[in-house]
């Protein structure tokens, strides 16, 4: 096996998700989460379709022009957000009509989440805890 301590991955770079509706997903992600938009590509196409690039804080979301997933996953990608910020985010959520999936079974100390699916199908979790801390949980 070839391992080389010179060659790292830095971070992620950008998530990309495919929409039916670039212009309603970026509204909801500005409404949710006061993503800016970046970029729209308009009529071009860059890539495979029309996109747009939104930041969340420091996180390049792209959204490109696409089919909406037929089914529902537990695949998701995790915002940690604040204990202060959990309940504001769930009010975001219920204003948008959002649906809900329902939380996993936890253990204490672990955190807190909130699952919801965009018009998309696509599954996004709010989380409030971190590795660290869930690895000291599991362990107990």
């Amino acid at each position: 096996m070839y391992y080389n301590k010179m060659i790292m991955i830095k971070g992620i770079s950008h998530i990309t998700i495919i929409v039916k509706d670039i212009e309603k997903t970026a509204v909801l992600f500005q409404k949710l989460f006061n993503a800016e938009e970046i970029y729209s590509s308009g009529i071009d196409i860059h890539s495979i379709s029309k996109e747009k690039f939104l930041l969340i804080n420091e996180i390049w979301l792209a959204i490109m022009e696409g089919e909406s997933l037929l089914e529902k996953t537990y695949n998701h990608i995790a915002f940690h957000v604040s204990s202060h910020d959990f309940d504001a985010y769930s009010k975001k959520i219920n204003e948008l009509g959002l649906e809900i999936r329902k939380d996993r079974n936890r253990i204490s100390g672990e955190g807190k989440s909130i699952y919801f699916y965009d018009y998309d199908n696509h599954l996004f979790e709010l989380h409030t805890g971190l590795l660290d801390e869930r690895l000291k949980n599991y362990k107990k």
